[in-house]
């Protein structure tokens, strides 16, 4: 089968009037459909350089990047959905109003998408909560409201760069399992850039993990859990401290 993703020898260098900062190099990986993978790293190693790529916003300077077989284009990009550190929901608008706003932009409103985002809104336990301004809701429930916003453009693909970094860490494990679970029960393809290790592996499938720049692939991890246990679940499995640690070891290679 093919894959949805494949990231084949994929160099990257950053051009200024101060000289050259290579920040990928030869990178190699494939993504299958309904798999979630996780990417760790040290800070400014190119990890959210590598999301740009993977959905088009950057081209490669050699190798290559295909979305389901073919390069990406305007076209593909609008399958692919992207979440940010931050949810960017517009306090002028109601909550409802925010996640309708990606579908007004693509002029994809009808009565069967408001019924969705309906559905979704009770689904995900946002309802009550949908004529009320994003200030008035906590931390969680406004990722929550952003991953709803892009549920209802039906990617093939979700890039996750760092969302749940902006809450405090209670609030982050529960999200970060609420979003995981979501995921996972929709059967979307998930990518997620994070520097939280715990994170990466109680949501991954298989963990990348990138060098210091400019980074390569160092090694990559590939995790086994029950299907039917949750992201936080995992984290009382005996084998998640195992992975923590090997993934910790070879980040810190010279620790004891």
């Amino acid at each position: 089968m093919e894959p949805l993703i494949l990231c084949s020898h994929v160099n990257y260098t950053y051009h200024t009037l101060q000289g050259e900062t290579p920040a990928l190099c030869d990178i190699d990986f494939q993504v299958e459909k309904g798999e979630f993978v996780s990417i760790v790293g040290p800070s400014g190693c190119g990890k959210s350089t590598l999301l740009s790529l993977l959905c088009g916003l950057l081209q490669p300077e050699s190798g290559s990047v295909l979305f389901q077989g073919d390069p990406i284009t305007d076209t593909s990009r609008a399958r692919i959905g992207y979440m940010l550190q931050h949810d960017h929901l517009f306090e002028w608008r109601s909550v409802r109003k925010n996640i309708l706003l990606g579908l007004e932009i693509q002029k994809k409103m009808s009565e069967e998408t408001k019924q969705e985002a309906d559905h979704l809104l009770k689904l995900y336990g946002l309802y009550e909560f949908k004529d009320a301004k994003p200030s008035q809701l906590s931390g969680g429930m406004r990722q929550r409201a952003a991953l709803i916003r892009t549920l209802l453009l039906h990617p093939e693909l979700l890039l996750l760069d760092e969302p749940f970094s902006a809450l405090d860490y209670q609030t982050r494990l529960k999200v970060s399992d609420d979003i995981g679970s979501i995921i996972r029960k929709s059967g979307k393809t998930a990518i997620l850039v994070t520097h939280d290790l715990s994170e990466a592996v109680s949501l991954g499938d298989r963990i990348i993990i990138l060098t210091p720049p400019p980074a390569r692939i160092q090694t990559i991890i590939t995790t086994d859990f029950p299907k039917n246990v949750s992201p936080l679940g995992r984290r009382n499995i005996g084998i998640f401290t195992e992975y923590f640690n090997q993934i910790w070891k070879e980040m810190n290679p010279n620790e004891p």
